[in-house]
C-alpha cells in the first residue's frame, strides 16, 4: 500500500508539472515579435485561454494531490516501522522469559 501511494504521488507530481510546462510553452510560442499573443479570432482567443486556465487549475490540483499521497506514504511508512519495532521488542521480551 505504501509503495502504491509513493508511485501515485510521483505520477501525479510529474503530470501536474508537465501540464504546467506544456501550457506555458504553448503560451510562449504563441507570442509574436511584439510580445503579443497571436490568435486567429476573438473566439479562439477566449476559448484557448479558458481551456488553459482550467488546465492550470487541474495541474495545481494534481500537485496538491501528489503532496497528499506523499504524506500518506510517509505516515504509512512510519506506522509500519513502529509496528515492526513493537513486534521486535515483544519477541525480545518473550525470549528473555
Amino acid at each position: 500500500m505504501a509503495s502504491f501511494m509513493l508511485t501515485i504521488g510521483i505520477l501525479t507530481l510529474l503530470s501536474g508539472t508537465g501540464l504546467i510546462y506544456w501550457i506555458n510553452r504553448r503560451k510562449f510560442y504563441r507570442r509574436n515579435v511584439a510580445g503579443l499573443e497571436g490568435f486567429s479570432s476573438y473566439e479562439a482567443s477566449v476559448f484557448v485561454r479558458l481551456i488553459e486556465r482550467i488546465g492550470k487549475w487541474f495541474a495545481y490540483a494534481l500537485i496538491l494531490f501528489s503532496l497528499l499521497f506523499f504524506s500518506i506514504y510517509f505516515n504509512e511508512k512510519k506506522r509500519i516501522e513502529r509496528k515492526q519495532q513493537i513486534i521486535e521488542t515483544e519477541n525480545s521480551i518473550s525470549e528473555n522469559n
